[in-house]
């Protein structure tokens, strides 16, 4: 009698995406370009226009530029109209 053989569970490696989706508009079509030798980064959608440029580091990567690009489109302040003499009306 002979043994069962046991199953060989293979776990794929998780990848890091090549598009990501865009802040401003919400579809996956920005692409990050980085140039290592002039430590500067190009992110760009393809389907709004948002171009971006950064400087990274060394050990930055892809993703690590997508957040600086998100941190920077949320974090921008946006206009709202306060009056300094608020009046009520009763």
């Amino acid at each position: 009698m002979g043994r069962k053989t046991k199953r060989v569970v293979h776990i794929p490696k998780k990848r890091l995406p090549k598009f990501f989706s865009c802040p401003k508009c919400g579809k996956e079509t920005v692409v990050v370009k980085i140039s290592r030798d002039s430590a500067r980064s190009i992110v760009g959608c393809s389907s709004c226009g948002l171009n971006e440029e950064f400087s990274v580091k060394p050990a930055q990567r892809e993703v690590d530029v997508y957040c600086m690009l998100t941190d920077k489109v949320f974090s921008s302040p946006k206009k709202k109209e306060v009056s300094k003499n608020p009046q009520k009306k009763n």
